[in-house]
């Protein structure tokens, strides 16, 4: 897929990923959405990409929401995919930090919300606009976002739609870091390239576990099966029952525990 709307850059294990709508304020429209979402399934996949840096081209905007084309029918094909985009942040075994370089907005919000840490350039605001603009968020701009600066202040930003410095984010716990806008994209590479030197398996089991708890089934099964069972599977007891199934006979059980 050739991209117009992202930027793509690698850096050793860091890929970043760059909104370029600047001059519609970084807006994603359908197609970002399936840039983005085509992006991050190629982070997924590729074994020398261990964290992801994402944000927005310039200086004033790091994404102020969605673009929505008016919907002439029910046809799911004309809904904007961002709760794809969104979904994959969040369950991506990789982090993937949020560099903030400017207004994060409605969807901007939400979308560095989802992401595992949000570094601030001091000159970036934050915002929930939705009761003001006829929009509102049901789902993952709620529900993470309570979890992250707690049940009143996220009904504070929803309901109030005031504006907030990156210093007042970081005193809420809606940012980790706050730094100079001249600073912030040498300062979230460093800290991906931090995280990844950490252990992929390990970091990729605390964030399956984080996301888990509002991801139902979906939640638990990536638990279960990116984690638990790409152990298990390594492990003699697994090979011994797979081998023994093959050559139909019991598989040696006593072996499991020696």
């Amino acid at each position: 897929m050739s991209y117009d709307d992202i930027l793509i850059g690698i850096d050793g294990p860091v890929l970043t990923i760059t909104i370029n709508r600047p001059e519609a304020g970084n807006k994603f429209r359908h197609r970002t959405c399936l840039e983005l979402f085509d992006a991050l399934q190629k982070f997924r996949l590729d074994p020398q990409l261990r964290a992801a840096v994402l944000t927005g081209a310039g200086e004033k905007f790091f994404c102020i929401g969605g673009e929505h084309d008016p919907i002439t029918s029910l046809d799911q094909s004309q809904v904007l995919p961002i709760i794809d985009v969104y979904q994959a942040i969040d369950t991506i075994s990789k982090p993937i930090i949020a560099a903030v370089n400017g207004f994060a907005v409605g969807g901007g919000n939400v979308l560095h919300t989802v992401c595992d840490l949000t570094i601030a350039a001091d000159s970036a605001v934050f915002r929930q606009v939705g009761p003001m603009v006829g929009s509102f968020d049901a789902g993952y701009g709620s529900w993470y976002l309570e979890d992250t600066i707690g049940r009143k202040r996220a009904k504070e930003m929803w309901y109030l739609n005031r504006k907030y410095t990156a210093q007042q984010a970081q005193e809420m716990g809606l940012v980790n870091e706050v730094v100079s806008a001249d600073e912030l994209q040498t300062r979230a590479a460093e800290v991906a390239n931090e995280i990844a030197t950490r252990s992929p398996m390990a970091i990729g089991g605390l964030k399956a576990a984080f996301s888990a708890r509002h991801n139902g089934v979906s939640g638990q099964a990536r638990m279960a099966h990116d984690q638990q069972l790409t152990l298990y599977l390594q492990t003699r007891e697994a090979h011994e029952v797979s081998a023994a199934f093959g050559e139909r006979r019991q598989p040696k059980t006593e072996s499991f525990w020696s």
